[in-house]
């Protein structure tokens, strides 16, 4: 089952985010840049406020009463690919699963759900940014019928320089 998230959803917010995002990243920076990572992006006022915010939607996939993984998805930001300034779009900011529930469905359930979202409330493409070295998701993110634009975005990991692209999705 896929539900969206809210004020009651702190604990398991940051516990699965912080858990999820060590897990993809903890081996490419030093511990340090990931502590302050993880302190900046989940701590309690800020995933509070992000789940209060009614423009940003989380989602999380639970079974059994078990959160096997979760998304974020908002048009807070215009797309940064110039191209696309004209058009309404989405950004799949994070979609991340527990490993041990990795290749179960849980991201495709997640992902078929993003795409429903972003086409019903009426966006035309759906953007995300994907580490260069994280082939995995990006070969994921490829199967779901999004296009590398090539694109780099700087997205350091504390003192950790890493690089991201920018992919894009027509719905």
């Amino acid at each position: 089952m896929i539900r969206r998230g809210d004020l009651n959803d702190v604990m398991l917010l940051q516990r699965i985010g912080r858990k999820t995002f060590d897990d993809a990243f903890g081996n490419t920076c030093t511990r340090e840049d990931m502590r302050g990572v993880l302190d900046v992006y989940f701590n309690s006022a800020q995933v509070a406020e992000e789940l209060l915010d009614a423009t940003d939607n989380f989602f999380f996939f639970e079974e059994d009463g078990i959160a096997k993984g979760y998304m974020r998805i908002n048009a807070k930001h215009s797309c940064p690919l110039d191209s696309f300034q004209d058009r309404k779009c989405i950004e799949l900011v994070r979609l991340y699963v527990l490993n041990e529930f990795h290749g179960t469905g849980v991201a495709n359930a997640l992902m078929s759900f993003a795409i429903d979202f972003a086409r019903k409330n009426g966006f035309q493409w759906m953007y995300l940014s994907v580490w260069e070295y994280n082939f995995r998701a990006r070969g994921f993110y490829e199967k779901h019928g999004f296009l590398n634009s090539g694109v780099e975005n700087d997205f350091p990991l504390g003192s950790t320089p890493q690089t991201d692209y920018w992919f894009v999705k027509e719905l």
